[in-house]
């Protein structure tokens, strides 16, 4: 999908700017337009709008938004039909510098050089990145042939080459499932998925359908302990881990292989939101934001994997919607509502977003639990109000909503949140 930049000459002022044209900037866009905001302009740093989903050629994505499953190519030429129909301003390959106090953006391409133009708001919507092999210290040499699950996908979907012939992915993440799948179907030998946990970290359908449909082997509480080769990569050490995650060298094992795929996490893309003074979220690496979006600097909105990770599409677009929506009516003059509780985590709750929301409106809530629950799993939601899950597992984001009736009830203006096995409430 190609598309010739929607402008190549600036408004010195737009309504609502947003950073990042993938499933969250085009969602808030839309939304900001429909919500009465005049002059929208959005803003990636990639030759083309979609972000990454131009590169997801799988099925999965639209079930919630689109009612229907389709590709990731295509879930992003929904919307970007929308954002053009909708008379956003598109300015591609370009980056956003910098955004003063009142709202100054600096902008630069190309196209336009260096620029400034004002805001009345802006939404972050950069997504995430990929963790490399830097941030987990492998051992050994630097060769060719160890990738991130992530730039394998961009080289395989997009550019048409396959990064090996026979190859090992270290993590068990969605990306790395899913690559284990493509290369499996591109006739590369996949030896195995190695995670360090004691259990996957990927959505249960795609372990099933990208692993188990393939029979493609899954290693937990194994890593890889060392990377062999000079120039190519030759082979790599496994080995199990003990209860501190440590290797066990004298169990470990060497399998000869050409390909080493990273799918070990991703990061919010938050550096600009870092620069602009935002308070951050220490366990997300996001911004905390209350329930309509915003960022603690007022104006200044987020949504999608740059506040969190998301398990789908379609929920980092519902969360824009949110955002966009907000942004405009801060513009338009909209009165704001008081974000008067503050969302707390409490037991095996590892974070939840939005951190405050007003105890007048209905919200939803997106959390994971630190622990797996694969039983029945009880969700108190404050003193009162309780909710269940068939289970509750890191991997899977949960979802809650809640309104006026549960929230007017919460002492001290705190909502708690805990999910524990619900037969240790009942014993």
């Amino acid at each position: 999908m190609t598309v010739t930049p929607h402008t190549r000459y600036l408004a010195s002022r737009y309504d609502v700017v947003i950073v990042g044209a993938g499933p969250a900037g085009m969602a808030a866009a839309v939304a900001a337009r429909e919500r009465g905001a005049e002059r929208i302009l959005l803003v990636d740093r990639e030759a083309d709008p979609g972000g990454i989903l131009l590169q997801c050629i799988h099925a999965g994505f639209g079930l919630h938004v689109f009612d229907e499953e389709i590709t990731g190519p295509e879930y992003a030429g929904r919307y970007l039909e929308q954002v053009l129909e909708h008379d956003v301003d598109i300015l591609t390959d370009a980056y956003v510098m910098d955004v003063s106090p009142d709202l100054r953006v600096k902008l630069m391409s190309p196209d336009i050089g260096v620029s400034t133009v004002d805001a009345g708001a802006v939404v972050l919507a950069m997504g995430a990145r990929e963790r490399t092999r830097g941030a987990i210290r492998i051992p050994g040499d630097r060769p060719s042939g160890v990738y991130t699950a992530g730039l394998a996908q961009k080289m395989v979907n997009l550019d048409g080459y396959l990064p090996g012939r026979r190859a090992a992915i270290l993590g068990s993440g969605d990306i790395g499932l899913i690559m284990a799948r493509r290369l499996a179907l591109e006739g590369v030998e996949v030896v195995g998925v190695f995670e360090l946990l004691p259990y996957a970290s990927g959505l249960t359908r795609n372990i099933v359908q990208c692993l188990h449909d393939l029979d493609i082997p899954l290693h937990l509480s194994t890593t890889v302990a060392a990377i062999h080769g000079r120039d190519r990569l030759e082979r790599i050490t496994v080995a199990p881990v003990d209860d501190e995650r440590q290797p066990q060298l004298d169990a470990g094992w060497d399998l000869d292989v050409d390909t080493l795929l990273l799918s070990i996490g991703l990061i919010p893309d938050a550096e600009l939101a870092r620069t602009l003074g935002v308070q951050m979220d220490g366990v997300t690496g996001g911004p905390i934001v209350d329930g309509c979006m915003e960022t603690t600097r007022p104006g200044v909105f987020a949504a999608g994997n740059v506040v969190h990770i998301n398990d789908l599409a379609d929920w980092v677009s519902q969360e824009a919607v949110v955002a966009g929506d907000a942004a405009a009516a801060s513009v338009t003059g909209a009165q704001r509502p008081r974000q008067d509780v503050r969302i707390v985590p409490g037991d095996n709750v590892a974070y939840v977003v939005p951190h405050t929301v007003a105890s007048d409106g209905t919200h939803t809530l997106s959390f994971r639990v630190r622990r797996p629950i694969t039983g029945p799993t009880l969700l108190r939601l404050g003193d009162v109000h309780r909710r269940k899950l068939r289970a509750a597992v890191p991997a899977e984001m949960v979802t809650v909503k809640v309104g006026p009736k549960l929230l007017e009830e919460v002492r001290d203006d705190v909502l708690r949140i805990d999910a524990v096995p619900a037969e240790e409430v009942a014993t």
